[in-house]
């Protein structure tokens, strides 16, 4: 399995006539890899795949797969709640720069565990890369359990889960009954830490869009062993990890990115920005994460020195 560490789950940025922003798409996945990104999400909850067209998919995948130059693995977001026309996209899709897919339990339908399995065992079956199951109950309307996940996990072309629910009881279930070559993946930043303590094997982030080197500092400390200072990192990041999902994911993480200049606070309908308040928080928890690794006026001097070093031509 590739997708260990700290895997991002990269933003969609858009310019003010909400087109999307590929220069700053660029700055982001750069961003991320100079500091510490272990693997890649495209199109996934927090691109805002819903709101791209088909063509935009295409081209929003171009570029991460160009700045990240086989430098990492890449996992793409290919989830649905019809499986034929699922995996009708799976045949079609060119998968070439491409080393996973990350499939989401289908919503709306609301499937028993009997439909879920079906559908991920179909999904596996047509897909030429290896499946990462995401199980996110609070977006889909339904749980993925634990007793249906190592049944999955059975399957040869599924290799992990990511584990959203924030259930630790069924989180730990899966750890315990689980086929040795198969893992999981924590959901949720603000628990990264603990599932590890666990036996999850990383973490895909929307936090590591914002500060990556302190939190990919924290994953990997604990796939180092050093619990003591990877705990002492997770209660640092701990408001502001919970901060980032106070009015909308990714409207927060966004707010935090337009603050380093990294992008435009800029979202498509229906998401928008943060509220005042919480905006005000997040910038001035910002300043104290960012501070762990430096200040934040040093932390992004030496990310655009980065940027402007590998792309003279990014604004």
């Amino acid at each position: 399995n590739p997708f260990i560490g700290t895997g991002v789950a990269l933003i969609t940025p858009f310019n003010e006539d909400y087109s999307v922003d590929y220069q700053s798409l660029e700055k982001v996945v750069e961003f991320t890899l100079s500091n510490g990104a272990d693997f890649l999400v495209a199109l996934g909850t927090t691109s805002e795949a819903p709101t791209l067209s088909n063509e935009e998919k295409v081209n929003v995948v171009k570029p991460i797969k160009d700045v990240a130059a086989s430098r990492c693995p890449i996992l793409l977001g290919m989830g649905g709640n019809n499986t034929s026309t699922l995996i009708q996209s799976i045949k079609c899709q060119d998968f070439t720069g491409i080393d996973g897919i990350l499939s989401v339990v289908p919503y709306y339908n609301k499937p028993n565990q009997t439909g879920m399995k079906a559908h991920f065992e179909a999904v596996a079956d047509n897909s030429p890369v290896p499946v990462v199951l995401y199980n996110v109950p609070g977006r889909v309307g339904v749980n993925l359990q634990s007793s249906t996940c190592v049944e999955l996990a059975k399957h040869p072309n599924i290799i992990a889960v990511k584990e959203a629910s924030g259930n630790l009881q069924q989180i730990m279930e899966i750890l315990r009954d689980k086929p040795s070559d198969f893992d999981v993946l924590s959901g949720d930043d603000g628990i990264t830490q603990p599932m590890m303590a666990l036996g999850a094997k990383g973490v895909i982030s929307v936090a590591a869009n914002g500060y990556p080197s302190v939190f990919a500092k924290m994953v990997s400390l604990m796939m180092n062993g050093d619990t003591k200072t990877a705990l002492d990192l997770h209660y640092k990041m701990l408001r502001i990890n919970n901060l980032i999902f106070a009015d909308g994911n990714p409207s927060g993480i966004k707010c935090l990115l337009a603050k380093q200049n990294i992008c435009k606070n800029i979202l498509r309908l229906p998401l928008v920005p943060v509220n005042d308040n919480v905006k005000i928080m997040l910038e001035n928890e910002l300043k104290k994460t960012i501070y762990l690794f430096g200040s934040t006026e040093e932390v992004i001097s030496s990310m655009n020195n980065v940027l402007k070093e590998k792309y003279p031509n990014l604004k």
